[in-house]
């Protein structure tokens, strides 16, 4: 099912429908966009015809310069089955040739009053944001500090009371139990929740509460960019878990590697002040200060000496 649609961007951008109204459902599969240049000259060697078209001053101004017989064929050649629609720019005045090649072939003939660089990085945008890749991961996603903290772990082991605790020492929920995940760009990936579950919190015993309600809209957010996950486990005692922080574990979550932090669940541990605190240490790795790499050098050092003196 394809994700975004003609109608969708019309809708969007509020764009002016001239013709070729049959094909507002096309589907659009690519966040490329074209300007035909080339092809205005009778280039249409390697036409990218499933890119959104975009027709500017320039290219208007070219068509316009042309024979009858010449733009009738080229704007016949300009529409294809699978081009989702010809956009022009500025509110310029259409090609009557353009028009009837439109409505024949069903290709959406639209026009916008913005200019035609401003107009493609905006469209771009929104196609990038609807077509990225996506997933969805069972934890619960908590801003914290400005860090977006993906808190992951098996059922029942207390993410949710987690996240709640969270909340209440002023940090924002964004999802809890299902995390809608979009990569916008390789290392940049954006969590949300569905919609039918936003700004609540399932906590086993009490039953759904909302957030929002419960602590004011600054307790939650739509949607932010995840840069740490957090893994809680059942402790176990056989297990060796990291006690210095030197090895750093990455989790791959669609093509994006994002740094996981393993803590081990026992009665008596603070999940949120550890978890609080997790977020805080990483902001400061990310400053330049590692505590854990600080001290391992001090321990390298006090060794170096005590054998120099030897």
């Amino acid at each position: 099912m394809a994700k975004v649609r003609t109608k969708d961007i019309i809708e969007k951008f509020n764009l002016e429908l001239i013709s070729g109204e049959e094909g507002v459902d096309r589907p659009i599969t690519t966040t490329d966009i074209s300007r035909p240049g080339l092809e205005m000259a009778g280039y249409f060697e390697y036409y990218p015809a499933e890119r959104i078209q975009l027709l500017g001053k320039t290219e208007l101004s070219f068509i316009h310069q042309l024979t009858e017989f010449d733009r009738a064929s080229r704007m016949e050649r300009l529409c294809t089955d699978i081009t989702p629609a010809i956009i022009i720019t500025r509110e310029m005045e259409v090609p009557d040739e353009l028009i009837e090649a439109c409505e024949r072939e069903a290709v959406p003939l639209l026009r916008t009053k913005q200019k035609s660089t401003r107009f493609s990085s905006l469209l771009t945008n929104y196609l990038e944001s609807k077509l990225a890749p996506t997933t969805a991961v069972h934890g619960v996603l908590v801003d914290i500090y400005g860090v977006g903290v993906l808190i992951t772990g098996k059922s029942g082991v207390g993410k949710s009371e987690t996240a709640l605790e969270l909340v209440k020492r002023g940090h924002r929920l964004v999802a809890d139990d299902c995390v809608e995940i979009r990569q916008e760009d390789v290392g940049n990936l954006i969590g949300n929740s569905p919609e039918l579950i936003e700004h609540l919190l399932e906590i086993r015993g009490l039953g759904i509460i909302n957030v929002m309600t419960l602590f004011g809209a600054g307790a939650v957010r739509s949607n932010k960019r995840i840069t740490l996950v957090i893994d809680l486990e059942i402790w176990d005692q056989k297990k060796q878990y990291d006690r210095l922080g030197l090895d750093e574990e990455k989790m791959k979550i669609i093509d994006s590697e994002i740094t996981k932090l393993t803590i081990p669940v026992r009665p008596g541990r603070n999940l949120a002040v550890i978890i609080e605190v997790a977020a805080m240490n990483y902001r400061l790795k990310k400053m330049g200060m590692d505590a854990a790499q600080q001290f391992n050098d001090r321990l390298h050092d006090v060794i170096d000496d005590g054998e120099t003196e030897d």
